[in-house]
Parts: C-alpha cells; structure tokens; sequence
C-alpha cells in the first residue's frame, strides 16, 4: 500500500511562531505558510487603524473646545479675528450668540472634516505599505489625479478658500447689512461656497465667495446716522443750527426712544451744500450697528416737526422764488 506524504512547511520547527501554530491547528500547508504574514500584518494594520482613531477623536475633540461657543461670555481663540478692532468696541461683545454659533458650527466642521480625511488617507496608506503593496503607482497616480482636479475645479476651490477667511475673519455674518459689489442687502446665510442676501426688495442673491472682491460691512462694530436737512435760503442759518442741534440732543437723550441706539451725542456740522434749491444742513450721530437708519428716521422727523413749529422755510423748487414772509 503506498503511503501518502503529508508536505510541512519550513517554518514548522519554529516554536513560537504563527507558521507552527497554525499548521498543528489546521494541518493546512497553504495556511500556515502565510500566517505570519496574514497574522503579522493584520495585528499592525488593527494598531495602525485604532491609532488613527485615537488621533481623530482627539483631535476633533480639541477642535470642538476651541470652537465652542456659549451664550454669553468672550468668543473662544480660533473665533477671534486675525486684526484688532477699536478699543472701544471690544471683540464678542455685540456679536449675537446666533453668529457665533454658525461660524463656530461652519469652521469646526471644515477642521473636522479635513482631519479625518487626513488622519484616515495616512492610516489607509500605511497599511496599505503593510499589505507589501508597491505605494510609488498610487501616490503618482494619486497625483496627477489631484493636478487635474485642481485645474478643473479651480472656480470650487476658490469659493472654498475665500468662505474659510471670511469666516476665521469674520468679515460678516448672518443678520449684517453689506455690499458685497454684486449685490447689496441682509445676509441670511453663510457657506463655505456662497453667500446669501436679501435685498429690500425681497430679492434673494447668491454671491460666490471667490467673486467678493471687496466688503462693505454697514452691521459691524458702531454705525453713523447722518442727517441731512433742506432748509431755504432765506432761512436763518444760525437759528436753525442751533435748533436742529438742541431737538436732536433732546431726542436722544437718556430716558428717550432712542438712548439705547445712540452712543455718542449728535454733532451738528453745519451747512453741508448749498444749491439753487436751498440749503442743506447736516447732522451726525454715532448708533449700534444696524440701527442707523431707524436713527436717522427719528431724527428727520422730529427735527422737520420743530422747524414747521419755528416757522423755518422749506426749499423752493429749482427755478422758484420763495415768496417774502
């Protein structure tokens, strides 16, 4: 009877090793001459992988603290702007919680997002190389891959960027008055792509960051309410200085309506032009950003009210002789 020759692997006599162990639990040739690379490989590849999940939680973890935003109290560090504002107005202090909770909300999610797509492109390459797989074909073709990305998505990754400052700078945010060069109106919403606004017509426009050259920011920091007011030219220019300044100084003072948007006392500038019509005075006043208007339609008001009751003429039509009074 001819006896059958059961074929062992070399690393069989080695004690110890997952080659031996293996073959004696399976008596598989196959198997136990690539467990120690299967078995080897697999336990680096399970470190590699639980280390990069350490990493990613840790990392996300610290991110979530250097955004988080409360209701009250200073904005964290990575919210704060790259320049100083004036000292009068100090950072966070007039920032509404709803902003800071977006633009926390937007920049966390952008960190967290390219964290992991990092930490988890490392972990897939090394255990990739622990595979014993050739990485130089696939970081080249990973590449070239990205070069032509790059140059077809050029407009994206621009809109990209551009969302990103704006965002760390906080050149506006959600509730902000603003002319952005294409559109003017109220922002109602700010991506990493495009911003939202609404102009007093109700028209919504989406602007493209990567297009924003310029910013003009009317909500930020203190406004200025300026008030011009037409008076004729036979009117006295000394009495109606004098009495626009008072009326507005009595408007705004404590105890009024509008004592919680003013914070400087009106500055009356005087005769501003002068035209074939009349003469125009101007009055300023500094308010809490985005009150200005509110402000300067208070003003007009009472100040039109008090000239009727002085009986201070009003601007002729060009070409129209005030009658004598």
């Amino acid at each position: 009877m001819r006896r059958v020759t059961v074929s062992q692997p070399g690393c069989f006599r080695d004690e110890g090793s997952w080659c031996a162990r293996i073959y004696r639990l399976t008596h598989n040739d196959l198997l136990s001459r690539y467990a120690d690379t299967v078995v080897g490989a697999g336990l680096r590849i399970l470190l590699i992988l639980l280390l990069a999940v350490l990493i990613r939680l840790t990392v996300h973890r610290a991110i979530t603290r250097l955004t988080e935003v409360s209701a009250e109290g200073p904005p964290p560090g990575l919210l704060r702007p790259l320049w100083e504002r004036p000292p009068a107005s100090p950072r966070g202090a007039g920032v509404p919680p709803k902003r800071r909770s977006q633009r926390a909300r937007t920049i966390g999610s952008v960190l967290r997002s390219g964290t992991t797509f990092v930490v988890y492109g490392v972990a897939g390459t090394l255990a990739l190389g622990e595979l014993g797989i050739n990485l130089g074909p696939i970081i080249a073709s990973a590449g070239i891959l990205g070069v032509a990305l790059g140059f077809g998505a050029q407009n994206l990754v621009k809109d990209f960027l551009s969302g990103m400052f704006m965002m760390v700078e906080d050149q506006y945010g959600v509730g902000d008055v603003v002319d952005l060069g294409a559109a003017t109106g109220t922002v109602e919403g700010v991506g990493l792509r495009v911003t939202t606004l609404r102009d007093v017509k109700g028209t919504v426009w989406y602007v493209r960051n990567g297009e924003v050259l310029r910013v003009g920011n009317s909500s930020q920091d203190y406004s200025v309410a300026i008030v011009d007011l037409p008076i004729g030219h036979d009117a006295d220019i000394p009495a109606c200085t004098e009495l626009a300044g008072r009326t507005a100084t009595e408007l705004t003072a404590d105890g009024s309506e509008l004592a919680t948007d003013v914070l400087e006392a009106p500055q009356m500038l005087g005769v501003e032009s002068i035209s074939s019509e009349g003469v125009t005075l101007r009055i300023t006043t500094k308010v809490r950003a985005g009150r200005q208007w509110a402000v300067q339609r208070a003003l007009r008001t009472g100040i039109k009210a008090a000239f009727a009751e002085a009986g201070i003429p009003p601007p002729s039509p060009a070409g129209v002789t005030a009658p004598p009074s």
